[in-house]
């Protein structure tokens, strides 16, 4: 218990999957969470339930509301010690079938929102003269998938941001730590929808992808709690996979 005793987080879409476990994980071991969400009714429920929860309505897709949002904690805390982008979408769609507004939908909240909430948190963690930036990514960022090209250009994106902020933290000595996540499939309703489509759309493969190995969102939240406390104090700008070796394998790794 107290990992991450007194710290201030801030958690993007945290209203269910990975940013809510993470919430909770974070939360558990001390840290006063503030729970963000496009989605109030299902944020503002869960966040009643955590003790040092509370949720704000954001929409991640805006700059503007990006910096209302950070000013408005800063205001009310003090301080952000862990700021943890995890609000992200997918849709599938391979290369041939991406639309423009398939490609701007993922991106704006994915791509632009972790662009967003990394630029308009660097003031507040450089006035410190520390923080922990962590970015939700994924194995898509690493292994080709046909299905999901918008959802994995964007983790690519925001892999490669990831690096570009921790080197500019290093040479200019900010203190700042940024790092990413990359989570093989994992128990989430983003999973379920993406199983559901599968299901409906191709029910003779569906039986295969339900023999895949799935993580438990647990198994992020840990990470997150890591790289959220001081134990993870010299790793910047890495990259950690989360995968039971999914993507070092031929094939699938199976249940």
């Amino acid at each position: 218990m107290g990992r991450v005793e007194g710290k201030v987080a801030i958690v993007t879409g945290a209203a269910s999957g990975l940013g809510l476990a993470s919430s909770k994980r974070l939360a558990a071991e001390g840290a006063t969470v503030v729970m963000a969400d496009i989605n109030r009714d299902q944020g503002e429920a869960e966040a009643a339930n955590i003790e040092r929860a509370e949720f704000a309505a954001l929409d991640v897709t805006s700059e503007a509301a990006w910096q209302a949002f950070i000013a408005g904690v800063v205001e009310r805390h003090g301080r952000v010690d862990v700021l943890l982008n995890c609000a992200g979408i997918v849709k599938l769609a391979s290369i041939e079938e991406t639309t423009e507004d398939i490609w701007r939908a993922v991106h704006s909240v994915g791509t632009d929102g972790t662009f967003y909430g990394c630029k308009h948190i660097l003031p507040v963690m450089k006035a410190q003269g520390a923080g922990s930036i962590i970015n939700m990514c994924s194995t898509a960022s690493i292994q080709g998938a046909p299905g999901i090209f918008a959802y994995a250009a964007s983790k690519a994106a925001i892999r490669a941001m990831t690096k570009s902020v921790a080197t500019l933290s290093t040479e200019n000595r900010y203190g700042i730590r940024c790092n990413s996540i990359h989570p093989f499939n994992m128990d989430t309703p983003m999973l379920q929808g993406v199983q559901e489509i599968v299901r409906q759309a191709n029910p003779t493969a569906f039986p295969d992808m339900e023999k895949v190995w799935v993580g438990e969102p647990e198994d992020v939240a840990n990470m997150v709690l890591f790289l959220a406390s001081e134990e993870s104090k010299a790793v910047n700008g890495a990259a950690m996979v989360i995968d039971n070796t999914a993507t070092i394998v031929q094939g699938n790794v199976l249940k």
